[in-house]
């Protein structure tokens, strides 16, 4: 099968088409014909050398999320048939035409969503609502605050907020105001025009936001506290601007906050099926009433890959960058 394998690390020319051995599915596993994958952050890292290769025993090949079909099966698996079209996270291979994974970890297409589009739901939309929903108990009529709001991780997260009945203020930079607001975005803040926690304090009175979904870190982590309600909860699942700052531990104790830090790829394979099954049985019928969709800036062709990273480098997408790895 053709793959992109990592035989060195640095800018997008390492990303090398070889051709692989295809997996073997094991006894509780799927083989799938991968129709899309879509890029994410943790891919760039991969290819510079900041994630290992989850699997060193074989090729290092990226790829986090995927749609595709079904054309092997495991000999327990069960929960599906040769055929059934699945997507998923995985922790690496999706650049690739073929990948397996646990039966259990594949997730069913929603009846509205194209196959082709599918690739573009399952690592973005997973990682907000576990962030905002599971983990920072985000519920109806509250108020999240939403950084990099115009990203794929972001544009999951509004449209997750208003599904649910939450109110959200969402930050991103000017070009991208109209996108955010489009989706139904309460208050959109112009980081580079405005202050977001002033921002937060007038929309809610000065009571401030019960949860904060936050992949910048940096000089950000002082400001969310600032904006949080008492017991609010910040979700810090990435660190764009650097992990390593000073912080100011006594501002988040006299609100009796919470700050959990929350990675999907490197979780144990029962905690990834668990929140695969749960998403699947809770959001998945989210997006058939038409209440969530994927949001897709633009796709490349497998062989333009290197393009699509370099497009995501350049952070004017707004939502996912999908890479058709077959046609069919």
């Amino acid at each position: 099968m053709r793959a992109v394998v990592l035989r060195s690390h640095g800018g997008v020319e390492v990303l090398t088409f070889e051709d692989i051995a295809a997996p073997t599915p094991g006894p509780e596993e799927v083989l799938v014909r991968v129709r899309a994958t879509s890029l994410n952050r943790a891919d760039l890292l991969q290819r510079m050398g900041f994630y290992p290769n989850p699997f060193p025993d074989t090729h290092d090949v990226p790829g986090m999320e995927f749609s595709g079909t079904v054309i092997g099966l495991g000999a327990k698996a069960r929960a599906w048939k040769l055929g059934d079209e699945v997507m998923g996270i995985v922790s690496g291979g999706a650049y690739a035409e073929q990948l397996v994974i646990h039966e259990r970890q594949a997730m069913r297409i929603p009846l509205n969503v194209s196959l082709a589009d599918a690739a573009a739901i399952p690592e973005v939309f997973i990682t907000a609502w576990d962030a905002l929903v599971v983990q920072g108990g985000l519920t109806n009529g509250r108020w999240a605050l939403v950084h990099a709001a115009a990203s794929g991780v972001g544009t999951a997260a509004i449209q997750i907020c208003k599904a649910i009945g939450a109110r959200v203020i969402a930050t991103c930079s000017t070009n991208k105001v109209d996108a955010c607001k489009a989706l139904g975005t309460d208050v959109v803040v112009d980081y580079k025009n405005a202050d977001f926690v002033d921002a937060v304090k007038s929309a809610t009175n000065g009571r401030g936001v019960d949860a904060v979904l936050d992949v910048i870190g940096g000089d950000y982590l002082d400001r969310n506290v600032s904006c949080l309600a008492l017991k609010g909860h910040i979700v810090q699942v990435g660190v764009m601007a650097g992990g390593n700052i000073p912080f100011n531990l006594g501002a988040m104790m006299g609100k009796r906050a919470k700050l959990s830090g929350t990675v999907l790829r490197a979780r144990p394979i029962e905690e990834k099926i668990a929140i695969s099954q749960r998403f699947a049985l809770e959001i998945l019928p989210l997006f058939e009433t038409g209440a969530i969709r994927p949001v897709i800036d633009r796709r490349y062709a497998f062989a333009d890959i290197a393009q699509g990273h370099t497009y995501m480098e350049s952070n004017a997408n707004i939502g996912k960058i999908v890479i058709d790895v077959s046609a069919i």
